[in-house]
C-alpha cells in the first residue's frame, strides 16, 4: 500500500508534535513563583473561589456572615501552597462566611482607600489573610502561610464555637495529592 507523500508528512508533524509535547515536563508546580493557572483550582482543589462570589462592599453589608480576605498571585509559590489552606477552611466554614480571593495585581494604587475596598486592607504582603467578624471588625491578619489551626481558631471565636481543644476537627476527603499531602 503506498500512502501519498503529504499524508506521511502529515502523521510524522503530529506524531513529532505529541512526542515533544508527551516528553516534556511540567513547566511550573506547587514549589516555583511560575504562573500556571488559577491557584485556588490547580492546587487547592477548588476553582469555586476565583472569582469570588460578592464584592467586599456587597460582603460588608451582610450581617449575618463574616469575611474573609485572602490576598495573592497566582504566580507565587508561597500562594500557590497556602491555598490548599484557604480550600480547607472555606469547607467548614463557607456557608457563613463571604470568602473572598484578591489578586494583588487587581488593587489599583492611590493614595487612600475606604474601608469598602480590598486595598484598605492589603499591607503588601501576600499570602495575607484577613478575617472580619460580623460586624465588619478586624479580628485576624495573618502574613504568610499561616496554619489552618490559627485561622480556625479565630473563626471559633466568631462563631462562638468549641475549642478544638474541647471538639472534634472535621476531616475532608482529599481532592487531589496536593490536597491529600497538606491535611
Amino acid at each position: 500500500m503506498v500512502f501519498p507523500r503529504k499524508t506521511i508528512s502529515v502523521v510524522l508533524a503530529v506524531w513529532f508534535c505529541w512526542l515533544l509535547t508527551a516528553a516534556s515536563p511540567a513547566i511550573a508546580g506547587l514549589n516555583d513563583d511560575k504562573f500556571d493557572g488559577n491557584i485556588f483550582a490547580l492546587y487547592g482543589g477548588n476553582g469555586a473561589l476565583v472569582p469570588p462570589k460578592v464584592s467586599v462592599e456587597q460582603a460588608l453589608n451582610r450581617p449575618d456572615n463574616a469575611t474573609l480576605l485572602v490576598f495573592f498571585l497566582d504566580d507565587s509559590r508561597d500562594c500557590k501552597q497556602y491555598s490548599v489552606v484557604v480550600s480547607r477552611l472555606q469547607s467548614f466554614y463557607g456557608k457563613v462566611t463571604d470568602f473572598i480571593p484578591i489578586n494583588v495585581d487587581s488593587i489599583l494604587p492611590k493614595d487612600s482607600y475606604s474601608p469598602t475596598e480590598p486595598g484598605y486592607y492589603w499591607e503588601g504582603v501576600v499570602p495575607q489573610t484577613v478575617l472580619l467578624d460580623r460586624d465588619n471588625q478586624v479580628v485576624f491578619n495573618g502574613k504568610g502561610q499561616v496554619p489552618f489551626e490559627q485561622v480556625d481558631d479565630k473563626f471559633r471565636e466568631v462563631f462562638d464555637l468549641l475549642p478544638r481543644s474541647e471538639s472534634e476537627t472535621p476531616k475532608r476527603r482529599p481532592l487531589n495529592e496536593v490536597n491529600e499531602e497538606l491535611q
